[in-house]
């Protein structure tokens, strides 16, 4: 079992940034870990994943180059730290995690989830 604790979403303006964190417990050796996020009235969209060993990372399209994936497997975390946020952002951000990065990327799955953490940014 894994349990996940996010952090660090709130309110910011257009053009600013956050970052997100979520602390693992529990098995996540050799897991992917990733974020998705979900907008009031819309389906749950994969954001990004990084991978256990190599620290591979893959995005969605509409946050290349804004967003960035990270880990600490020595600390059980990841983060995503978000710049250049825009309106469309605007989600409840949840944290992720999978034996299987295809899982996450492709499948737009994950065996373990966390609670979310709400992102608002205004215009």
């Amino acid at each position: 079992q894994v349990q996940l604790v996010e952090s660090g979403g709130g309110l910011v303006q257009a053009g600013g940034s956050l970052r997100l964190s979520c602390a693992a417990s529990g098995r996540t050796f050799s897991t992917a870990m990733g974020w998705f996020r979900q907008a009031p009235g819309k389906e749950r969209e994969f954001v990004a994943v990084i991978t256990w060993k190599s620290y591979n990372t893959y995005y969605a399209d509409s946050v290349k180059g804004r967003f960035t994936i990270s880990r600490d497997n020595a600390k059980n975390t990841v983060s995503l730290q978000m710049n250049s946020l825009r309106p469309e952002d605007t989600a409840v951000y949840y944290c992720a995690v999978d034996q299987s990065v295809h899982t996450i990327v492709t499948l737009r799955r994950a065996n373990y989830w966390g609670q979310g953490t709400q992102v608002t940014v205004s215009s």
